[in-house]
């Protein structure tokens, strides 16, 4: 299915919600009392307030275990290098959440779908165990084409058809797919991949649209070659649509090119990459589809300095460090000791064992653009414990 298909099934699902939540943003707020107080335990809630920011966190030790008893006054929080209040907090264990798997069935990956596909299919039953209603999920598949095999459900039996019908290539009916040799797309790009483009919509057009705890899990490599999406772009969907990325990465064999591609570099300094142009990507794609940002695409890269695309792949992992810790994700190496059972495990754990933190912006922290998230605690050394966050979040389009 192409972009464009897969845009056309989510506003077919979404028509009569989307105008009204599309200009939400990544902020949730506090009940309609407006308290500062912590809401009752047994009975959560994420009720949407334009004025209050949401910020979700993980916090483990020394020894990497997962901290569960800290309280609103443990935390120091500073936005823009400015001190805020953290006004609302909570414990985010029976919130409702909202989780997108993203799996990779490209080439480099036909040697362990069978894994993803049984692993996945364990970590929805799960999920979706318990309240009925509560969490719910939806799948897409990636190669040269992004597939959305089951939009956002709590129905077990849908959910778990939709992983049945992971298949390598990318395409579900493969009466239908075009000849393998031919990775041209119709705008010329050659696309083999799009883990960026399958990253942007899932969050831009999906995760957008839901309220409560979202994350995004990709099963893939991290080699991307031919999105019409940067490493950037996708990383800025999450921060916009308020949803953690995790990744659980394979590696593949080494190429020994990068099929022409210009591999960018990571560029710690900036804290993105560096692709040759430090002003972005004005103005958005020439004829950009629908659900695009209408303005510049910051950190994005220009032709002539784009994005990595069929990089090696120890810098592909680097991209997936990026991706995840960006948004407050985690990134997860597949091995002998850590097949994708035990790691879907352990993302399930943490996603339970998240804080929310909220607090209300200033003139200058609501101003449009991106604000800079840091986090601490109190009373604390950093070597003794090691928090999980988001980098930020954006204000405006």
């Amino acid at each position: 299915m192409s972009r464009i298909t897969f845009l056309g099934a989510l506003l077919l699902v979404a028509a009569g919600v989307a105008a009204e939540l599309a200009a939400q943003g990544p902020v949730v707020g506090t009940p309609a009392t407006g308290s500062d107080k912590t809401p009752d335990a047994a009975t959560p809630t994420l009720s949407v307030d334009a004025n209050l920011v949401s910020i979700p966190v993980v916090v483990r030790d020394k020894h990497e275990a997962l901290v569960q008893s800290l309280t609103k006054d443990s935390f120091v929080l500073q936005v823009d290098d400015r001190p805020q209040t953290i006004r609302y907090f909570n414990v985010d264990k029976d919130l409702p959440l909202t989780v997108g798997l993203l799996l990779d069935t490209s080439m480099s990956h036909r040697d362990v779908i069978d894994e993803e596909r049984a692993a996945s299919s364990a970590f929805l039953d799960d999920l979706l165990t318990g309240t009925p209603g509560s969490n719910k999920a939806f799948v897409v598949q990636f190669a040269r084409e992004i597939d959305l095999l089951q939009d956002v459900t709590n129905s077990k039996p849908m959910l778990q058809a939709a992983i049945k019908q992971v298949t390598f290539s990318g395409n579900r009916n493969t009466a239908s797919v075009t000849d393998p040799r031919d990775t041209s797309s119709a705008e010329g790009r050659k696309v083999t991949t799009a883990l960026y483009d399958s990253l942007f919509l899932s969050a831009d057009e999906v995760m957008r649209k839901q309220k409560g705890r979202k994350a995004l899990i990709v099963l893939t490599d991290g080699v991307d070659k031919g999105s019409k999406e940067s490493l950037e772009s996708a990383v800025e969907a999450g921060l916009r649509a308020d949803t953690v990325i995790y990744a659980i990465y394979f590696k593949g064999q080494e190429p020994t090119t990068d099929r022409g591609f210009s591999a960018g570099q990571p560029d710690a300094q900036n804290g993105g990459y560096n692709c040759g142009n430090p002003g972005g990507y004005p103005g958005g794609y020439p004829g950009r589809y629908p659900g695009g940002y209408p303005g510049s695409y910051p950190g994005g890269c220009p032709p002539g300095g784009r994005m990595p695309q069929g990089i090696p792949l120890p810098e592909a992992k680097k991209t997936l460090q990026h991706l995840t810790s960006q948004t407050g994700g985690r990134l997860f190496e597949v091995s002998g000791r850590n097949t994708v059972d035990d790691i879907y495990k352990q993302i399930e754990e943490e996603l339970r064992a998240q804080y929310r933190l909220g607090y209300t912006p200033d003139k200058d922290t609501a101003s449009e653009g991106f604000h800079r998230i840091r986090l601490s605690l109190a009373n604390s050394s950093p070597k003794d414990f090691s928090i999980q966050t988001r980098d930020g979040y954006y204000v405006g389009n």
